[in-house]
């Protein structure tokens, strides 16, 4: 997905989502933002799962989690602004530790970060001695100051397979965790309370309907949704790959399993494809609005803090995951 540099391409892309009466008014605040980004040497990271408002908006990188914090750690910005959740902008203030980091709502938070603390992973390693911990992105950080490496969905059993053991800890995402074990001969030892609020909820009846209904159809999940969900899929994988996939399928017709917004923001990359969805919606990336994002900059609220010693081990656990790719 491109960024719309100009506002007559903000209002382009946001023309099939938004209702006209309610476009005016997002202009408006798009332009303020837009203005208070300039004035204050502002990068503004965008989330996959936000509106298609803030998407496209007001973001200057857009992407997955740590795509973002890598980009947002080589820009010239004095401030970065995570339009996401609360442990992105985390992994960004590990990526960027110089820099100050805003997020519009610091109560924007994430049902799967929050599932397992650091205690909880020292607790892990205390019965599993000498078993090297993998952490998935979608955690605090101090939960990946307490892992050896940390890996995305897109490179999770590529970073599994990395390791030089026959088991391994991998948490939180006990789902996840089942998708990777399908990819690995490595013992898998996964956290059972770690389920993303979302994507737990799709069931592979969801696909059986949709199938039946539509001939021409692709199924493209996220690997966050449990094994019959991913199974029952044409392609499962990071959103950073749906859009590949889609590009790539003949298919009219298009069934994404993962936050209703992917597909909002797709719409406009796909003008011509027909997406049929059963819009699970993230109550805590919904929290994050235009209006949240002109009161933070405005009065420079929202600050990510995260402790240094934090930040030195939480950064080398992504940057072993860097090193493998």
């Amino acid at each position: 997905m491109e960024i719309a540099k100009t506002l007559d391409q903000v209002r382009s892309k946001l023309e099939p989502s938004i209702l006209p009466h309610e476009l005016d008014e997002a202009m408006d605040k798009i332009a303020r933002i837009r203005t208070l980004k300039k004035d204050m040497n502002v990068v503004v990271l965008g989330h996959n799962y936000m509106t298609p408002d803030v998407f496209y908006g007001v973001s200057d990188i857009i992407g997955d989690s740590l795509g973002l914090a890598r980009e947002a750690a080589q820009t010239t910005a004095d401030i970065i602004l995570f339009n996401g959740v609360h442990f992105m902008a985390e992994t960004a203030k590990i990526m960027s530790p110089e820099k100050t980091v805003l997020i519009a709502d610091m109560e924007a938070g994430c049902s799967l970060a929050e599932s397992i603390t650091a205690e909880d992973v020292r607790m892990l390693k205390k019965q599993h001695p000498g078993v090297p911990v993998v952490t998935y992105v979608n955690c605090s950080a101090a939960v990946k100051a307490e892992t050896d490496i940390c890996c995305t969905s897109a490179n999770a059993a590529k970073v599994v397979n990395s390791l030089d053991s026959d088991e391994v800890l991998f948490l939180p995402d006990a789902y996840l965790a089942k998708n990777v074990a399908l990819q690995t001969d490595k013992r898998i030892i996964s956290w059972e309370q770690g389920k993303c609020m979302v994507h737990e909820q799709f069931t592979k009846s969801d696909i059986d309907a949709a199938r039946a209904q539509f001939d021409d159809l692709v199924v493209i999940s996220h690997p966050e949704c449990d094994t019959d969900v991913t199974g029952a899929s044409d392609f499962a994988g990071s959103t950073s790959q749906m859009e590949r996939v889609i590009a790539e399928s003949g298919k009219q017709n298009v069934m994404l399993i993962t936050e209703c917004s992917m597909g909002d923001n797709l719409r406009s990359v796909f003008p011509k494809k027909n997406f049929i969805s059963t819009c699970q919606t993230c109550p805590h990336m919904k929290k994050i609005t235009l209006d949240k994002i002109i009161y933070s900059l405005e009065n420079m609220v929202h600050k990510v803090e995260v402790d240094e010693d934090i930040i030195r081990r939480g950064r080398r656990a992504v940057e072993r995951m860097l090193e493998i790719g």
